[in-house]
């Protein structure tokens, strides 16, 4: 099963949109709140991106709810989950 690392803000509804989906997969994840600036930080340097969600699956950046979205309607969410 994949390792999954999400960022996020307690007030994101793009966030609990994203979590919403990795729920119905039935997948287990970390949830990291970047609400400080030393979390956020490191969230900018471990996935290059400045806005939550943030998604590692696999210790690999793959973007935000529209990214893992888009991984779902391309069928290969389920794939990168199962890895």
């Amino acid at each position: 099963m994949a390792t999954i690392v999400i960022y996020t803000t307690s007030w994101c509804p793009f966030c609990t949109r994203a979590k919403k989906l990795l729920d119905h997969k039935n997948v287990t994840y970390t949830e990291v709140d970047v609400s400080s600036s030393d979390a956020r930080a490191k969230m900018v340097a471990l996935t290059g991106g400045s806005t939550v969600p943030q998604l590692l699956i696999n210790d690999k950046p793959e973007g935000g709810c529209d990214e893992l979205y888009a991984l779902e309607r391309s069928g290969k969410l389920d794939k990168l989950l199962s890895q």
